[in-house]
Order: C-alpha cells, then sequence, then structure tokens
C-alpha cells in the first residue's frame, strides 16, 4: 500500500546529499547504458551481414554442375555434363519438402562485353533465364509493370523484367519503359516490368543490373535447349535444406550417370547453413554482451550497495528510535529496499533513455550517410528493454538487501548507544 510519509521520507534521504547520490546512481545508469548499446551494436553487425545474403530465401541451396572426378558406367573422368528440366520434375515429385526449385540459365553479365541495346545505346548486364517461382525466393520490389508468369513460360514470350541501373542505362528520363523493346545479343525482348531488389541496403550493382526473361524464351533465343545451367532450391520453413540436400545428390547424380561416390561433380552452395552460422555466432555475440554489460552494472549494483550501508550506518539513532517506538524489522528492511530500488529504477530509466538517444543518432547518421558495409539498423527489441528492467529491479533488490539486513538485526537500544 502506498505510504506517503515514508515515500516523503526516501526522497528527503537521497536529497541530503546530492552529489554522493549522483555519482552512485552514475554507476548504474553507465552500466545500463553499456547493456543496451552493447546489444544494439551486436543486432546492428547482425542486420549488416544479413543483408549480406541479399533477400534471398535463406532456407535455400544453390546447385550447378562441374566436372565429374571418376569414371562411371563406362564414362570418363574429367567429363562435362548439364542438368535437365527433367531432373527438376524429379526432384519435385521425389522430394515433397522441397518448396520452390528454380532452374537457371545465364547470359552474360554486368561487368562483361555489351551485350544488350536500344536504339543507340548499348550496355553489358547479366540476363537470367527463370521461371515465375524465383521471386519468391528473392522477392523483389516490381516498380513498374508486372514479373514472369506461367504464361509466358508456355507460350515462349519473349519478354523482360529489368533492373533499376538497366533503365538508367538504355532509357532517357520520362521515356516510356513497359511495351519498349530491347535488343538482347540480338534478340528482341519486350519489356513488362522493371524492379528492384527488396533490401534495406538499397541495390547491389549486380542485382540493378540484372534483366529477366522466361527460361523457355531464353532457351528458345541462345539454343539452351533442356539444358538448365543451375538450380535455386528452397525447402519448406520446417524441413532443413542441409538435412535433404544429400538426397537431391543421389537424384541428380542416377540421372546423370555419376558414381555415387563423386562428390565433385555437383557443385553447391549451402545458403541455410552459411546462415545457420552467422545466426549462431550472433547468438554468441548477443550472450557477451548480456554478461559484459551485466558485470558492468554489477559494479554500480555494488557501489549503490555501499552507499546504502553507509546511509544505514549514518542513520543508525534514527532506526533505533523507529524501532523503540513500535517499528517492525519489515518496515525497516522496507524503506532500505525502497531507497535502493529507488534509485536504481530511476537511474537505470534514465540509462535506458540515453542509451535510446544515442541508437537514434546512430540510425540518424547512417541514414544520411548511406549504408555502411556490414552494419545496418542497430536497435533493440522491447523483449530487450523488458528485461533491462528486469534486471534493474533484481540488482536494486540485491543492493539493499545486505544494508535491509544489516539495519534490521541492530538491537535498538545498541542504536540508541551510538553517537
Amino acid at each position: 500500500m502506498f505510504n506517503r510519509d515514508r515515500w516523503i521520507e526516501i526522497l528527503e534521504a537521497l536529497n541530503s546529499n546530492k552529489m554522493r547520490t549522483l555519482l552512485t546512481a552514475f554507476g548504474v545508469f553507465w552500466g545500463i547504458t553499456i547493456l543496451v548499446l552493447l546489444l544494439a551494436l551486436t543486432n546492428g553487425l547482425k542486420n549488416g551481414v544479413s543483408a549480406d545474403f541479399g533477400n534471398f530465401a535463406t532456407n535455400s541451396m544453390f546447385m550447378w554442375s562441374r566436372r565429374t572426378s571418376i569414371p562411371y558406367k563406362g564414362l570418363p573422368k574429367g567429363r562435362r555434363f548439364d542438368f535437365k528440366l527433367e531432373d527438376v520434375q524429379l526432384l519435385k515429385e521425389k522430394i515433397p519438402a522441397l518448396k520452390y526449385i528454380s532452374p537457371r540459365n545465364q547470359l552474360g553479365g554486368y561487368n562483361g562485353a555489351n551485350n544488350v541495346t536500344r536504339k543507340a545505346k548499348t550496355g553489358a548486364f547479366s540476363i537470367y533465364g527463370d521461371y515465375p517461382e524465383f521471386i519468391k525466393q528473392k522477392p523483389m520490389d516490381i516498380t513498374e509493370g508486372r514479373y514472369l508468369n506461367y504464361s509466358d513460360i508456355h507460350d515462349n514470350r519473349k519478354v523482360a523484367v529489368i533492373g533499376i541501373d538497366v533503365v538508367k542505362g538504355l532509357f532517357d528520363k520520362n521515356e516510356k519503359i513497359i511495351g519498349s523493346y530491347i535488343k538482347v545479343n540480338g534478340v528482341n525482348f519486350m519489356v513488362i516490368g522493371t524492379f528492384r531488389i527488396s533490401n534495406g541496403k538499397g541495390d547491389r550493382e549486380e542485382d540493378a543490373n540484372s534483366i529477366f526473361v522466361p527460361f523457355t524464351a531464353f532457351s528458345q533465343a541462345f539454343n539452351r535447349a533442356d539444358n538448365v545451367g543451375w538450380m535455386a532450391i528452397t525447402a519448406y520453413d520446417d524441413v532443413s535444406i542441409t538435412k535433404i540436400k544429400p538426397q537431391i545428390f543421389d537424384i541428380i547424380k542416377s540421372q546423370r550417370k555419376i558414381h555415387p561416390k563423386d562428390d565433385r561433380a555437383v557443385g553447391h552452395f549451402d545458403l541455410a547453413k552459411q546462415f545457420a552460422k552467422i545466426t549462431g555466432l550472433f547468438g554468441i555475440l548477443t550472450v557477451v554482451g548480456y554478461f559484459v554489460g551485466s558485470l558492468v552494472l554489477l559494479s554500480g549494483v555494488i557501489g549503490i550497495s555501499n552507499i546504502m550501508l553507509i546511509v544505514v550506518k549514518e542513520r543508525t539513532k534514527e532506526i533505533g528510535v523507529r524501532r523503540a517506538l513500535g517499528a517492525s524489522p519489515l518496515n525497516i528492511k522496507a524503506q532500505i529496499l525502497q531507497e535502493s530500488l529507488l534509485l536504481t529504477i530511476l537511474s537505470g530509466l534514465v540509462g535506458v533513455s540515453f542509451a535510446a538517444f544515442v541508437i537514434w543518432i546512430m540510425n540518424y547518421v547512417l541514414d544520411l550517410s548511406g549504408p555502411v558495409e556490414n552494419f545496418a539498423n542497430p536497435s533493440v527489441s522491447m523483449t530487450t528493454v523488458i528485461t533491462a528492467l528486469v534486471i534493474l529491479i533484481v540488482s536494486g533488490l540485491l543492493a539493499g538487501l545486505i544494508p535491509a539486513t544489516r539495519a534490521v538485526q541492530m538491537k535498538p537500544i545498541d542504536a540508541l548507544r551510538i553517537e
């Protein structure tokens, strides 16, 4: 129950020696500030490194063909082979845990020779033959028009979705884009959409210089038949792609007549495995942040505990008088604990507010200066803030526990004798 007189007494006690109170509170203020800032910086690193993975579905892997390293069924070592569209269909049938399988082909590159022209303008871009599922694996913001669909696939339509840097390279400002034509290695494609990659760091140069066309039209225009250059494979969220990739390799090896033990013939990049390593690393960094911040906070709490011991000693006679007048040990203990809690929580809340202000400044500077490599959007969640407040409350109780216990252990008659 709220006791007005007790709170007035507590405030007067804290106000009696302002400098001592401020210096004591600073330890907790600094400890909680360090704790919150360490966690925010860890999140900033995590966000920055995660952005380097792009916006691609993280439970995914990429797979491509390489030379065989073991002879098999009369076929020589060092043989080159291609994946086929039938391999994609077989994987879908035999492994229901696979959510998306996107067969892909690629032509050129943004840093290669000029391969795309429009009127008098030319450019070097990456051209991808893709299926409509790919946008679900690598989300894009369609800024105008639309993405590829299955009508484009079935009808072998020569249409294209182009990145924002392709637009800048081939089109004049305010020029109509949708419905216009670009020429890729001498083949005309009609532009049906423009896109930018959906990620917090903006468009990477390679993504912005990309052109997506239907897989079937790509194969027809550039004589790829049913060959597949590589695949982007995504599993359902409840199944790790890392665990089922041996099944994928076994099926592909059987289809392409590759020795079952030839692990070099099929190249792959396990995005899920790499992402799990990064996630684990930042999990450890978060624990370290809590540990270091808590140690700094602990030093502040010890400071409060020491000061409260001094306060109890200074008020020994007062405590004796109160005990003689009938104050129970519980009342004495409650007052000491309340003083400790008030000092701890107030200084802690100021620390959290200051840390929030510093985080806001960091984000403001990042917005002005642009993306920083491996660092983005430092922040803390409400869970972190609540955890910090719980730590504060526990710390306040611990800081006052020893002084409060010492106060109630004194006999009233002994307390009254102390000068």
